[in-house]
């Protein structure tokens, strides 16, 4: 096992870290930006380093810096989080160059998966379903137009190298598609040098629905169910559950053991999410993310499992700590993002925490860096914290939600609290009753968003 590991990120995620190192034995070194040297993670870690000025391309994004700091203070390993480096493929490569370890899968599952196109070939080759689309890039606007037409429309134009909705442009009609085109890859090409697009069939009512994998790098693998993340503005979650509402535990057990045998087919290592749209008792694979995943502690609510602590035992060449037949589901448990934005344009709102109370009782969790007197800067992502409920059942959790948002102070900034005391109301939420169209729809309705 490794002595000394390095968190290459900042915030929540980074504290998450920390904790589950000290919980191993395992001392931790953060890395910080000026504009962080105050941040939690720093005063709770056994070493800190600084990186760089306040932009994250130059600290936590510079590759030189974090290896710098790594040789530094003697660490074995490094923890990505998310964001930041965690699917950097160079990066992971830099690590192995070095000698050190990457808390994580291989640079090139990383590479694969990154690529969407390469990703859903592959994909269906390891026979995971996937949505109607075409077979590679999509290079002129009269290709485009031709595989509209064969598939029916509406299709959806994405950018290949595309994450967080950036590069991707809806064509409702073959008149739409000229438009969809070129804003893609317009889009895709300023936000990340690729301008090469896909396209795929646009389903109108579907669950956003991913499924949790775990692999040890040598042939085996388990999942952990599924997260319902269907509740999105701008294809960012919002509000994340597990187990889905819509999802039987026959559908469950299929679907989860086609995406365990996939990873463990190309000797996947680490935490993964195979995420799908889910419509009519199908799965589309629409992605795979190679990393944990921020509403990760939804699932390790249900099944009573540390999914870092075994990312870390993963990487140092130990075996999981179970296998499927002990993976059982307990409860419900739902996450809710708390962001530091101004409805109802959610705004960033950047500013000095004045009082700061997480809520507490039996099945709460809060996840969040903050404490009373700190200063949220504004060079990075809005999440400020994210509440995690488990009860017995789905009915319990959303009474346990509702309380907890109600114990719950940030004051100092505007935060997203307000929006979820107000989807808690909403008997659809109440229900179960959504699709990923679901709160955009409400937002102009009730916020005018």
């Amino acid at each position: 096992m490794f002595k000394k590991i390095l968190i290459a990120n900042r915030g929540e995620i980074a504290l998450r870290v920390v904790r589950a190192a000290r919980e191993m034995g395992i001392a931790s070194v953060a890395v910080h930006s000026t504009a962080d040297a105050d941040a939690m993670h720093v005063r709770m870690a056994d070493e800190s380093i600084c990186i760089g000025p306040a932009s994250g391309t130059l600290s936590y994004l510079s590759v030189p810096a974090i290896i710098s700091a790594c040789e530094i203070s003697g660490a074995e390993a490094i923890h990505p989080g998310y964001g930041f480096l965690s699917e950097n493929a160079n990066f992971v490569q830099a690590l192995q160059d070095h000698g050190i370890t990457f808390i994580g899968p291989t640079a090139e599952h990383i590479r694969i998966m990154g690529d969407k196109i390469t990703a859903k070939d592959t994909m269906l080759n390891l026979g995971v379903p996937c949505v109607p689309g075409s077979e590679g890039g999509v290079p002129t606007i009269e290709d485009a137009e031709r595989i509209g037409g064969e598939i029916g429309y509406p299709v959806i134009v994405k950018a290949t190298a595309g994450g967080g909705g950036r590069g991707m442009k809806l064509a409702k009609t073959a008149r739409d598609m000229d438009a969809a085109f070129h804003q893609a890859r317009s889009e895709a090409k300023a936000a990340f040098g690729n301008d090469e697009v896909y396209i795929e069939k646009y389903l109108t009512t579907p669950r956003h629905i991913e499924v949790q994998v775990f692999g040890d790098g040598k042939g085996g693998a388990v999942h952990l169910g599924e997260r319902d993340c269907s509740l999105q503005r701008r294809h960012q979650k919002v509000f994340e559950e597990a187990p889905g509402p819509a999802i039987t535990p026959e559908m469950r057990a299929r679907i989860g053991k086609t995406c365990a045998d996939a990873v463990a087919r190309i000797d996947y290592a680490g935490a993964g999410t195979i995420e799908f749209l889910y419509e009519n008792g199908e799965f589309y694979f629409i992605e795979m993310n190679t990393r944990l995943q921020v509403e990760h502690p939804v699932t390790e609510a249900i099944f009573g499992v540390d999914l870092v602590r075994e990312q870390i035992r993963v990487a140092a060449g130990l075996p999981m700590s179970f296998v499927q037949d002990e993976l059982q589901i307990n409860g419900h448990a739902i996450e809710v993002r708390i962001n530091a934005e101004k409805l109802p344009n959610f705004a960033p709102s950047p500013g000095r925490i004045t009082q700061y109370h997480a809520p507490g009782g039996l099945g709460v969790r809060m996840d969040s860096a903050l404490y009373d007197g700190y200063s949220i800067p504004p060079y990075y992502d809005s999440l400020i914290g994210k509440l995690i409920v488990h009860g017995r059942d789905r009915e319990e959790a959303m009474a346990r939600l509702r309380r907890s948002l109600g114990e719950l102070i940030v004051d100092g900034v505007d935060t997203t609290i307000p929006l979820h005391v107000a989807l808690c109301e909403d008997p659809d939420v109440q229900s179960g009753n959504y699709t990923i169209h679901w709160l955009e729809k409400w937002l102009e309705t009730h916020l005018g968003s």
